[in-house]
């Protein structure tokens, strides 16, 4: 959370910036990962953070970023980010437009919301240039959009030790019912903090599908942390039985978390008996 807290930091100097004072490009150095894969090669100095050391300022609190961008909040929120961190070096100044801020805004300031912060008064959208100008627009709608997405909130219930009643229940009313081992770093390295381990193994698949569901519960622990610092502890794997449903905005919802221990008997059998059971 502490990078979280350093992100919003980054963001009060936005608006400050002089279009009107000298620039230099500079190549983004491939230690810069948040946007090296941007789609151009060259940034402007200062950037309209107000950074102008690469080494010092740009490089380092580039990575303040990357936990935003790992949530998978919005599918332009890099070229967005990026704008500002890493403009693009071209003859003129391109801001992101209006239009690009509120599609991101929409998008992420609820992912914001869910780890405590709300969206900075730095990129109030209204700060941007309209599309009569010339800006960075967003895209047409992504078709992805059309999956189930990870979304915030409350956190589920989590039974230790549950009857087998209980998870037989839980199969039959929810939508779906999958295991998956999750992975938690002790140390932070700039990579993700939760990892889902190996494949995702359906119980009962539902709406989910084969090809997503890994992603999918990995952005759901990216977004709400808070969640997944109080089910898994530090430097250890679990395996879990996740049970939820998929809602009709086709946000994901996790209803129930059962950690499946070695002497867990009674979600073996109901795991095997799910085949057969009829609710």
């Amino acid at each position: 959370m502490a990078v979280l807290v350093a992100f919003f930091s980054l963001l009060c100097p936005v608006m400050a910036f002089d279009l009107g004072q000298s620039t230099r490009c500079v190549a983004i150095p491939n230690q810069m990962k948040v946007c090296k894969d941007v789609g151009y090669s060259e940034m402007r100095l200062p950037n309209f953070l107000g950074h102008s050391n690469l080494e010092s300022e740009v490089v380092p609190r580039s990575e303040d970023w990357r936990p935003l961008l790992q949530t998978g909040c919005h599918p332009q929120a890099q070229a967005f980010l990026c704008s500002l961190i890493a403009p693009v070096c071209l003859d003129t100044f391109i801001q992101p437009c209006r239009s690009l801020c509120l599609a991101v805004r929409d998008s992420c300031a609820p992912v914001l919301s869910c780890q405590g912060h709300s969206w900075p008064e730095a990129l109030d959208c209204d700060r941007f240039p309209d599309e009569d100008d010339m800006c960075l627009s967003p895209h047409a709608k992504f078709s992805h959009y059309d999956l189930p997405k990870a979304a915030c909130q409350n956190c589920p219930s989590v039974e230790h030790s549950p009857a087998l009643k209980t998870v037989l229940d839980s199969f039959c009313h929810n939508d779906f019912a999958v295991t998956a081992k999750i992975h938690r770093r002790r140390i932070p390295t700039g990579e993700p903090e939760f990892d889902i381990e190996g494949r995702v193994e359906f119980i009962h698949q539902g709406p989910l599908l084969s090809y997503d569901t890994q992603h999918l519960l990995q952005q759901w622990l990216l977004i709400n942390l808070k969640c997944a610092h109080n089910l898994v502890r530090p430097g250890r794997s679990q395996l879990y039985v996740l049970t939820g449903a998929v809602q009709s905005d086709g946000t994901l919802g996790l209803n129930k978390i059962f950690p499946w221990h070695k002497k867990d008997i009674n979600i073996a059998v109901a795991t095997r008996k799910w085949k057969y059971h009829r609710c």
